[in-house]
């Protein structure tokens, strides 16, 4: 395995982000700054929560239908996992391939990444392990290694973090990555019970809004904010009219927050908009795909219909 390949990025992205995002009149920032170190961990303990079903219900597919998940992807294919955190998802996959090129994690949190590729390198004898610390919603190289085609793993739902345009803009980068007759195998949770789906982002034991304050630590930390954390609650409700899931952090005072020479002031009760997580049905995600260039072939669920895992071939 060679070492984690740097994507460019500026060291200043995160504080415009911050700031941009606390200047707009509805306050938010983004969610992809909930993954440094400290962040994704906490998300390894959400996916072990009773309430967060998408995690379990997902793995059960992928054993269920990890086979025929790899034939779809073919011989010698190279899989890069967009947002690849601990990687347990891809083993299932990994398992099944016919003597893959090689495997591409590809994630923000550099020390979370370098550790799961590490591991997973010493337990896959042979397999090429090419980590690569990037936003991938940006550009960033893929490591080029001769392969029959290139798979995009993208698990999780994560998908429906992107406002719409958003996640059509992406489907379309993925299509351009993976070339014609490449593929995109990816997670999408489903629409369902609007009390299913609250529960499981706002969990009994405050793990998911540990995880949702960690961003206000993180500018404490990194940018020196001076956000008093235990002052802002986490909020999470399902908002019916955009079929998503919203995340906030409501300020529980009037206050005002310094970073460097900036300052923004908190009414009570108002919120800082931290992340969507948009439901799909499987027939309206493909028909989006379609737009942007990718063919769904095959699509596997769970008995209850709450979630899909997706094969797309670019065109």
């Amino acid at each position: 395995m060679t070492r984690a390949r740097l994507a460019p990025r500026p060291t200043s992205c995160f504080r415009d982000d911050v700031l941009a995002g606390l200047s707009t009149p509805r306050k938010r920032l983004p969610s992809k700054y909930f993954y440094d170190a400290a962040g994704s961990r906490l998300f390894d303990r959400i996916t072990e929560l009773p309430e967060y079903y998408p995690t379990r219900v997902e793995l059960s597919i992928l054993r269920a239908h990890a086979a025929a998940m790899a034939a779809r992807c073919g011989p010698r294919c190279l899989l890069v996992e967009f947002g690849a955190g601990s990687a347990t998802k891809a083993r299932l996959v990994l398992d099944r391939l016919d003597r893959p090129a090689g495997y591409v994690p590809v994630d923000v949190s550099g020390e979370h990444l370098r550790a799961a590729a590490s591991a997973l390198a010493d337990d896959y004898d042979g397999l090429r392990v090419e980590p690569v610390v990037a936003d991938f919603t940006t550009r960033f190289d893929v490591p080029d290694l001769p392969a029959s085609r290139r798979v995009v793993y993208f698990p999780g739902s994560t998908i429906g973090n992107f406002d719409p345009p958003d996640a059509d803009s992406l489907l379309r980068r993925v299509a351009r990555l993976v070339g014609p007759g490449g593929g995109l195998l990816l997670g999408v949770d489903l629409r369902k019970d609007p009390a299913v789906l609250e529960r499981a982002y706002d969990d009994e034991a405050g793990v998911t809004a540990a995880f949702n304050r960690n961003l206000l630590v993180r500018a404490n930390r990194e940018l020196g904010a001076d956000f008093d954390v235990a002052a802002f609650r986490h909020r999470a409700f399902y908002d019916r009219e955009y079929s998503r899931i919203e995340m906030h952090l409501a300020s529980l005072v009037a206050q005002r927050v310094r970073i460097g020479p900036d300052a923004f002031d908190f009414r009570a009760g108002e919120t800082i908009h931290t992340e969507n997580s948009y439901k799909y049905d499987v027939a309206e995600l493909a028909l989006r795909a379609e737009r942007s260039g990718l063919r769904l072939d095959e699509a596997w669920t769970d008995d209850l219909n709450y979630f899909a895992v997706l094969y797309l071939t670019a065109a």
